[in-house]
C-alpha cells in the first residue's frame, strides 16, 4: 500500500508543508435550515454551500464514487458544512491562463492541505477488485465530431442534459461513474482527442414516473445511440481511500 500525503501521492501522510495554500478558508456548520445544495467555482477559489466534509475529501482526491473513501465516520458524510476558499490575487490571475484540468492539478494538493490542516486527514491508498463499466467504442462507430486539439475544454451539465466542447473520453468517465453506480474504464483508445457533443436522456427517477413511449432514452441507451460509445459490465482495479484519521474542522 502506497501512502497518499496531503500534497500528493510522493509526500508523507499528514504532510501538508509541500502544497500551496489557500490564502482564505471558511469552513462552518451549514444553516440548519438549508435544503439545497450550491457547488461554485469561483476565480479565485471556491465556494459550497451545505456539503459534508466527504465531498470535500472526494474532491481533494480525486475519487468518482463515496464508495471510493473507506473508513469514514458517520459525521463526515452526515454533517453539512459551508466552506469557501480564496487564493492570493497572483495565484487567481494565473488561474484565468489555465483550462480547468490544469488549474485542478494545482487546487487538489491545495485542497489536500486544507484537510490535514483542518479536519488532521490522514489517509493510505489500496486498490480493490471492484464492478465496472468499460467504456468502448460501439459498433456503429462513434458520432462525436472531433474539436480542434488546442480547443479550450467546457461543459455543462442539468438533469438530463450535457453540453461539451474540446472534452476527452476520460471526462466522461468522471462525469456518469456516479451516476451509472459504478466507475467507469476508459478503453476506447482515444486517448487525449477532444470532442463537441450534446448529449440528452432521461435520469431514471424521471423515467420511473413517466411510463409513456416518449420518455426518452436512460443515460446507456443516450451514450450509445449520441455518442456511438457503449458501457459494458466489467470488474476491474480501483483506487480506494482509507481514512486513518479525520476529525471534525477546527473553527475558523
Amino acid at each position: 500500500m502506497a501512502a497518499w500525503g496531503q500534497a500528493g501521492a510522493s509526500a508523507p501522510a499528514g504532510s501538508s508543508t509541500a502544497a500551496s495554500a489557500f490564502e482564505i478558508v471558511s469552513i462552518k456548520p451549514a444553516n440548519p435550515d438549508e435544503r439545497g445544495r450550491l457547488m461554485q467555482s469561483l476565480p479565485d477559489g471556491f465556494r459550497w454551500t451545505n456539503f459534508p466534509i466527504a465531498s470535500l475529501v472526494q474532491g481533494a482526491y480525486g475519487t468518482v464514487m463515496e464508495s471510493q473513501i473507506v473508513g469514514m465516520p458517520g459525521w463526515v458524510q452526515s454533517d453539512p458544512y459551508d466552506i469557501e476558499t480564496k487564493v492570493d490575487a497572483e495565484t487567481a490571475e494565473a488561474w484565468k491562463k489555465l483550462t480547468y484540468k490544469e488549474r485542478w492539478k494545482q487546487e487538489g494538493p491545495m485542497m489536500r492541505s486544507l484537510l490535514a490542516d483542518r479536519c488532521k486527514l490522514q489517509v493510505h491508498r489500496e486498490t480493490r477488485d471492484l464492478p465496472v463499466y468499460d467504456l468502448v467504442i460501439a459498433k456503429g462507430g462513434l458520432k462525436m465530431k472531433e474539436s480542434p486539439a488546442d480547443g479550450k475544454d467546457a461543459e455543462t451539465m442539468s438533469s438530463g442534459r450535457m453540453s461539451a466542447h474540446a472534452i476527452s473520453t476520460d471526462s466522461l468517465v468522471y462525469g456518469f461513474s456516479s451516476q451509472v453506480g459504478r466507475m467507469i474504464v476508459d478503453k476506447t483508445g482515444l486517448g487525449e482527442k477532444k470532442f463537441d457533443f450534446e448529449l440528452k436522456w432521461t435520469p431514471d427517477d424521471r423515467r420511473a414516473a413517466d411510463a409513456s413511449p416518449d420518455a426518452g432514452p436512460d443515460l446507456f441507451t443516450a451514450i450509445e445511440e449520441q455518442l456511438g460509445l457503449k458501457l459494458v459490465p466489467s470488474r476491474g482495479p480501483v483506487d480506494v481511500i482509507v481514512i486513518d484519521h479525520i476529525e471534525k474542522p477546527s473553527e475558523n
